[in-house]
């Protein structure tokens, strides 16, 4: 009985369950079947429905429009919902400090944020300075739905027949969206988020709120925002007491305050304020005699000062006090890092090259970053023109490097155990389909590391990139100070990866420390305007500086990159009296020129190219961007106490280091008549070789044919290959003095104390029998590097023969290497 009641229940499942599944395939099959009713109605329905001709091209057009228009619509919405977030909280509250900055000398230098005066009430503005407005800026305002259909399509209309922008194509209600809600960005995105919020604020205010908050929000200059308190800015009194030709001003400065301000360009600002008056005119809401007056006798402003604001340093420094400011207070008293004259040094320097060698290279942008090797920011130009164009192009432009990027392949090779003294071919190499060359297609052999960095060879950096890693650069570039994305590719070392101006300075910046992060930072502090209460200093609030290079690296890197001053391509930054150190930077087609360097004071990067990418006209990093560079430098280290440069010796201890010129030491002048134009060159770069090899302690002998025989342990034997960086390197061959054959050295070097270099003249005609070498006496523990093809008769060091350059070129001078 008890067995029976398990097969009971089982049956009554299996019924339950043959059931539903009958149930289930009776209704998908009278579900079928009523589908296939409805499709067999429609294709009879669409076999009765017939168009030809134009109705049936007019159907097609909104079958497809209809399509079309759904993507649009479900597109438009992805754009829509990060808009309306926007709107979320107390939106007329947000982003509104009142920041007034000091320099760093506690003098006011600007002001950023919401400096508003919005207690007047829309019916006390003046009947004037609104239909001024209205005229220039939404003649429609009170007719449309917060997009001015009309009105966009009148303004590109006018705009085209004028050949330029006379009006604006956004209602107030859209510009209002993007003062509250929205950046300056030129995007399709912002314009579509600014639609959608224009709609919203027309769905949520009155048209008087709309129009009142566009008075007191729009930005008029000089720190001051709304009607209101431009009116006490320019003209020192109320608004309500503004003149016709007062109203017409201000109504000018919607469009562009930088441009058209009053106290920075005046003769702009009547021009736009005469505009103003003929819009007024054509609007219907005044006559020809109304305005007569007004432009009789424009409008006259408060004395102010007439120096220019570092704007494009304000801009920046205002994100940087929105970032790090405490929340509880937003009217804040801010001193900053930026030294005034700094700044007229760097502003001057670039405006000046840029108007009298700009046009030669078919360049019309620049922009630099000076700063102190701690990383405070002392002066900073982001473009030509700040009333043209608002964009940081310092901050927030990305563009590629190009050789001065190798100063991090440098430095990542360095920490990975090679050092300047290593040697690495120079010679052609082929990566997959890519094959790097160099800038002037020849190759000079077997190369140290510091004589391809001083003439930017591209090989070479190339060959250390495959020998440790492009990751590794990538690491040793970020943790040096560069903060945007390098991508890994083959081209990497070269410089392809984007940068930025500030963090090329900052990442050299770590060089002049001695090894030290030098982030770039702006403010030095912040306190609250009320009760002065200090809330912010970054010499407490922030970090030490993090080690980010050894000592020994950077000083290695800093040796090489002072050659290239000197020696190398780097040639036009040399300052006076002055060690400095860098590398310049050429993109490929010279979209971009770069110099970055510093000094034991400053460091400074420097950049030229154009906004749309196009070419300049062969503008390499040694020509303009070194000679501006050298232009801020010069100015602003006079009168400075001078800094060494780790790694670098101070002028004073390497004049002191030089030894006073013997009858058997002393060069011989050389009239420049007696020299061609390419002869006064490389002399000219030879005096610079010995000024710098006399200025880092280095002694050296004259090893040329004939001469005296130097006193025993005097003199060392030098000569450098690199003195003139645009012409053939002469060669030198270590040669055996027992079996007169190549010595076989595999990259081994015997070591020598550091050299110096004397001038050596060309030597006289070889006879036939070549007389014997001079022999160099003294205790010279010498390492010399094997070179290439012998050149004739050479002078012996410590079992050693250096072949002499051949009696047929100009003075040249080769390099025992230390």
């Amino acid at each position: 009985m008890t067995d029976r009641k398990p097969e009971a229940r089982s049956r009554t499942l299996a019924r339950r369950l043959l059931a539903l599944d009958a149930w289930i395939d009776t209704a998908a099959y009278a579900t079928g079947r009523r589908l296939a009713g409805v499709w067999s109605r429609y294709q009879e329905a669409l076999g009765r429905f017939r168009v030809r001709g134009a109705a049936r091209v007019a159907a097609e057009v909104a079958s497809e429009a209809a399509t079309l228009g759904t993507v649009a619509a479900v597109v438009l919405l992805a754009f829509a919902v990060p808009a309306f977030k926007a709107t979320e909280g107390d939106w007329r509250a947000k982003g509104e400090y009142a920041v007034t900055f000091l320099d760093r000398n506690g003098n006011q230098i600007g002001r950023r944020g919401l400096f508003l005066d919005d207690t007047v009430p829309l019916d006390e503005f003046p009947d004037s300075l609104i239909k001024a407005t209205l005229a220039t800026e939404d003649r429609r305002f009170f007719d449309h739905f917060g997009i001015d259909i009309v009105g966009t399509l009148r303004a590109l209309t006018q705009n085209l027949r004028a050949n330029g922008v006379v009006q604006g194509g956004s209602s107030i209600t859209q510009q209002l969206a993007k003062n509250l809600f929205l950046s300056n960005e030129r995007t399709i995105e912002r314009k579509i988020r600014e639609a959608y919020l224009a709609l919203w604020l027309e769905a949520n205010l009155t048209k008087q709120e709309i129009l009142k908050l566009y008075l007191d929000r729009a930005y008029m200059g000089g720190g001051s925002y709304g009607a209101a308190a431009a009116a006490k800015f320019y003209f020192g009194k109320s608004v309500r007491d503004l003149t016709l030709a007062e109203s017409a001003l201000l109504a000018g400065l919607y469009k562009a305050p930088a441009r058209y301000a009053p106290h920075v360009n005046l003769a702009a600002a009547r021009t736009r304020t005469n505009q103003v008056l003929t819009n007024l005119v054509d609007a219907g809401f005044m006559t020809d005699g109304q305005v007569a007056a007004a432009r009789r006798r424009p409008a006259e402003i408060v004395s102010m000062s007439r120096e220019a604001a570092p704007d494009w340093f304000l801009d920046w420094a205002f994100e940087e006090v929105k970032r790090i400011a405490p929340k509880e207070s937003h009217t804040l008293n801010v001193r900053t890092t930026l030294d005034p004259e700094v700044q007229r040094a760097a502003e001057a320097a670039i405006e000046t090259n840029l108007r009298q060698h700009g046009p030669q290279y078919r360049v019309t942008q620049a922009a630099t970053v000076v700063q102190e090797p701690d990383g405070a920011v002392r002066g900073m130009v982001g473009g030509r023109d700040y009333g043209t164009s608002q964009f940081n192009r310092a901050v927030y432009a990305l563009r590629q490097p190009g050789s001065s990027f190798k100063t991090f392949v440098y430095a990542a090779a360095f920490l990975n155990g090679y050092t300047s003294k290593s040697v690495v071919p120079d010679a052609p190499i082929t990566i997959g389909n890519w094959s790097p060359r160099n800038y002037g297609r020849s190759y000079a052999g077997a190369v140290t590391l510091k004589t391809a960095l001083t003439k930017s060879i591209n090989t070479v950096p190339v060959r250390l990139a495959q020998a440790i890693g492009r990751g590794a650069i990538v690491e040793t570039a970020h943790r040096m100070g560069l903060r945007s994305e390098l991508k890994i590719t083959r081209a990497l070392p070269l410089g392809v990866a984007e940068v930025t101006v500030l963090d090329m300075t900052g990442a050299y910046a770590s060089l002049a420390s001695g090894g030290l992060a030098a982030t770039p930072f702006a403010i030095d502090e912040i306190r609250a305007t009320t009760d002065d209460r200090l809330l912010y200093a970054h010499r407490t609030d922030e970090p030490a500086p993090e080690r980010v290079l050894p000592v020994e690296v950077a000083e290695q890197l800093n040796d090489i990159l002072a050659n290239v001053v000197t020696a190398g391509t780097g040639r036009r930054a040399l300052l006076d009296g002055i060690p400095a150190a860098g590398k310049t930077g050429t993109t490929q087609a010279y979209r971009d020129a770069w110099f970055a360097g510093f000094t034991g004071n400053y460091v400074a990067a420097v950049w030229y190219g154009n906004d749309d990418f196009t070419s300049t006209k062969d503008m390499t990093g040694g020509s303009l961007p070194a000679q501006t560079w050298k232009d801020i430098m010069a100015r602003i280290h006079v009168g400075a106490p001078l800094k060494p440069i780790p790694g670098v010796a101070p002028p004073d201890a390497l004049v002191a280091a030089a030894p006073a010129p013997t009858p058997e030491t002393a060069v011989p002048a050389v009239s420049r008549d007696r020299l061609t134009e390419g002869g006064a060159d490389v002399v000219g770069e030879i005096a610079s070789l010995i000024r710098l090899r006399r200025a880092t302690g280095q002694i050296g002998f004259e090893a040329q044919q004939h001469a005296p025989v130097p006193p025993a342990g005097s003199l060392a034997a030098v000569a450098s290959a690199d003195a003139a960086v645009d012409a053939p390197a002469p060669v030198v061959r270590v040669l055996s003095t027992a079996r007169r054959e190549p010595a076989s050295h595999s990259g081994a070097s015997i070591s020598t104390p550091l050299p110096t270099v004397l001038e050596a003249p060309p030597p006289p005609p070889v006879p036939a029998t070549a007389p014997p070498a001079t022999r160099v006496q003294g205790p010279l523990p010498a390492r010399l590097t094997a070179g290439q093809s012998p050149f004739g008769p050479a002078a012996r060091v410590n079992g050693f023969e250096v072949l002499a350059p051949p009696p047929a070129r100009s003075p040249s001078f080769i390099e025992l290497v230390p």
